[in-house]
C-alpha cells in the first residue's frame, strides 16, 4: 500500500483518526465477546478460582507480546520513540497510580476499558463510571488533580534511555518473544482446565492482535507522514481525557489516533452485542453500589493518569513493549486489586458462606 499518496489524498489527520477508529472497533467486538476484563483475572486468581477469566487475559496478554516483538525482529516496527520507552518515567507514579488503579477497578467492578464496553451494551452503572472516570483522568492531567500527580511523579524518576527492560536485562527482542510463548503456554493450560470455548479463547488473542496492530499501524502511518505523529497503542486514561474535551470544546479541534479510538471501542462493543442479543439495560440497585462506582472511577482516572496508562495502556500495550514503568504499574494494578477484593469484598463472601 502506497501510504504516502493515501495520506496526501485524505490528510495524515483523517487516516490516523480512521485507523485509530477501525482497531478501535477490532478491539471492542473482540473484547465484548471474549468477556476480556483485567479485574475479573485478578480476582480469579488470588480466590485461586477457575472459571476462565485468568485464561482470557493471559491470551490477550501473550498474543499481544508475542505479534508485537515478532514485528520488532522482522523489521516491521520500531517502538524506540514511544513514549513508554523514550521520555522520563515516573516510578513511583507507576506503582502508587497502578495500586490506586486496582483498588478503583474492585470498587467499580470492571477496569476503565471493560466500563466502555459495557457502557455500549447498556450498562447505564458502567456509562456514569466511565464519564466520572474521564473527567478524573482530565483533571489529573492538567486540572485540580495535577499537582498532586505531579508530586507524586516526582519521588521516583527514571530516564527514558533504562526503561527498556530488555535492554537492561540483555535479551534482546527474541528473549521477549519467547516470554511471550512461555505465557502463551500457560493460557492454554488454564483454557484446558476452564474448558473455554473457541469463541472466547479466539476472540482474547484477538484483544493481544488489537493492541499489536496499533502499535504496527501507528508506526507505518508516522514514518509517512509529514507531520510528527507518536508511535502509541492502545490505552483508555487519555484517550478517554481527549475525547471528553473534544466535545465540551468549540468544533475544529484537530484529531489523533486517541479521537477515533474510543468511539470505535464504543461502536465495536455494540455491534457484538447486537449480534449477540446482549443489549440491555442495566442500573444501580441502590444508593451504596452507586457511590461505590463513583469511588472507583475516581481512583481509576488519578490512579491511571498518575501510572501513565490503564489496565490496557500500561498492562498491555507498555508491557508488551517490556517498558518498565508499565510493568511497575501492573504490579501494582494486581497488588492493588488483590488486597482491595481481600478487605472490601472478601467478608461479605464468608458471611455467604457461613450462612446455613
Amino acid at each position: 500500500m502506497d501510504f504516502t499518496a493515501l495520506l496526501e489524498r485524505f490528510g495524515e489527520k483523517t487516516v490516523i483518526t480512521v485507523a485509530g477508529l477501525l482497531i478501535g472497533v477490532l478491539f471492542g467486538i473482540f473484547a465484548q465477546r471474549s468477556r476480556f476484563c483485567l479485574r475479573s483475572a485478578v480476582v480469579e486468581f488470588w480466590r485461586r478460582e477457575n472459571d476462565g477469566r485468568l485464561a482470557i487475559w493471559l491470551f490477550a496478554f501473550a498474543s499481544a507480546v508475542i505479534a508485537t516483538q515478532a514485528w520488532i525482529i522482522a523489521g516491521w516496527l520500531d517502538v524506540s520513540q514511544a513514549r513508554q520507552l523514550a521520555a522520563r518515567g515516573s516510578l513511583s507514579g507507576a506503582l502508587v497510580g497502578g495500586l490506586l488503579f486496582g483498588i478503583g477497578m474492585i470498587l467499580a467492578r470492571g477496569c476503565s476499558s471493560r466500563m466502555l464496553v459495557l457502557a455500549a451494551n447498556g450498562n447505564l452503572r458502567a456509562l456514569l463510571t466511565g464519564l466520572i472516570f474521564a473527567v478524573t483522568a482530565q483533571a489529573s492531567l492538567s486540572g485540580l488533580l495535577s499537582p498532586l500527580r505531579n508530586w507524586i511523579s516526582s519521588w521516583w524518576t527514571i530516564e527514558g534511555s533504562a526503561r527498556d527492560l530488555l535492554v537492561s536485562a540483555h535479551l534482546g527482542n527474541v528473549g521477549g518473544l519467547l516470554f511471550g510463548l512461555a505465557w502463551l503456554v500457560a493460557a492454554i493450560i488454564f483454557c484446558r482446565r476452564a474448558r473455554l470455548s473457541v469463541r472466547e479463547w479466539s476472540c482474547a488473542i484477538g484483544v493481544g492482535l488489537s493492541v499489536a496492530l496499533a502499535w504496527l499501524a501507528t508506526f507505518v502511518i508516522g514514518s509517512h507522514a509529514f507531520e510528527v505523529m507518536p508511535v502509541q497503542s492502545l490505552s483508555f486514561t487519555g484517550p478517554s481525557a481527549n475525547v471528553l474535551m473534544l466535545v465540551l470544546s468549540p468544533p475544529g479541534q484537530p484529531w489523533d489516533f486517541d479521537i477515533g479510538l474510543v468511539p470505535g471501542v464504543v461502536l465495536g462493543s455494540f455491534l457484538a452485542a447486537l449480534g449477540g442479543r446482549e443489549l440491555k439495560l442495566e442500573g444501580f440497585k441502590d444508593g451504596h453500589s452507586m457511590r461505590r462506582y463513583i469511588a472507583g472511577a475516581l481512583f481509576m482516572g488519578f490512579g491511571g493518569m498518575l501510572a501513565g496508562g490503564c489496565a490496557v495502556g500500561a498492562g498491555v500495550s507498555g508491557a508488551a513493549i517490556f517498558a518498565l514503568t508499565a510493568w511497575m504499574a501492573l504490579i501494582g494494578m494486581w497488588g492493588g486489586a488483590g488486597l482491595a477484593d481481600k478487605l472490601l469484598d472478601g467478608p461479605s463472601r464468608r458471611n455467604a458462606t457461613a450462612r446455613p
